[in-house]
């Protein structure tokens, strides 16, 4: 039987760690919301994937560093398609942050 399910958009109370749910998982394709709290990517740290990654603020906001280029301040409704080995971190989040993350290719 298929069910509805629903994005949470209520970030939960602070926390000292970001959680990360994956909502479907299936040929290649992984949808990931993320609920961040403040955290960053430590320094002198950049994601460099060998997927391609596309992501959106759903609520609050976010600062992307995109290597040799400047920085993507992120609001709500905001998205970002990274191709492979885009080297990227965070550099900032809200207290609220929420992700829609998709991973492919």
């Amino acid at each position: 039987m298929i069910e509805k399910q629903t994005l949470s958009t209520q970030s939960l109370d602070a926390a000292d760690h970001e959680t990360c749910t994956t909502l479907l998982e299936k040929s290649g394709v992984r949808i990931v919301q993320i609920t961040s709290h403040g955290q960053v990517s430590p320094p002198d740290f950049w994601y460099d994937q060998e997927h391609e990654e596309w992501v959106t603020i759903m609520r609050g906001e976010a600062t992307l560093q995109i290597q040799d280029q400047p920085a993507l301040a992120l609001v709500t409704g905001d998205h970002v398609h990274l191709p492979a080995n885009c080297r990227h971190r965070v550099c900032h989040t809200s207290q609220d942050c929420i992700w829609l993350a998709v991973h492919f290719g």
